[in-house]
């Protein structure tokens, strides 16, 4: 069961097409910090979308392979450093929590601005999480300082 688990992440990682265009958008108005019914719903979208594959529906992961999301300092901590994961991405080895992770995760770059805080918000209220919203306007500031680098 666990290589057929593991198989499906493969092909479905593989499988990501990275369609999404943030060119000749507007800026979505900022929110407020508190996490509202629509952002929950979009949110969860966004994550059975590109995220649920790996981190699984209960957001409890992999182990050894891909972090919970449950939980962690990395869902309950610095709002930056969770940010900069979905821009980024994340490399192999890492540890959280005491635990190392060895799958590679993906730059989700493409998605907006307003996906990412919704997606985000989305988790940090999750799986037994109980943290502030993200707001789309802390994604474009750190986007920014992000690509001037």
């Amino acid at each position: 069961m666990k290589r057929v688990l593991i198989i499906l992440l493969i092909l479905t990682t593989g499988g990501i097409k990275l369609s999404a265009q943030t060119k000749g958008k507007k800026a979505p108005a900022a929110k407020p910090k508190v996490v509202t019914g629509a952002v929950m719903a979009n949110g969860k979208k966004i994550y059975g979308q590109y995220c649920l594959a790996c981190h699984m529906a209960d957001g409890a992961g992999v182990p050894n392979m891909n972090p919970p999301l449950t939980k962690t300092s990395y869902v309950l901590g610095d709002k930056t450093r969770l940010i900069n994961i979905i821009l980024n991405g994340l490399s192999t080895g890492e540890e959280i929590d005491g635990e190392t992770y060895t799958n590679i995760m993906p730059p989700h770059n493409f998605l907006t601005d307003q996906e990412i805080a919704d997606v985000l918000s989305f988790v940090r209220n999750s799986f037994g999480n109980n943290a502030g919203g993200i707001l789309a306007a802390e994604v474009k500031t750190l986007r920014a300082k992000n690509t001037k680098k």
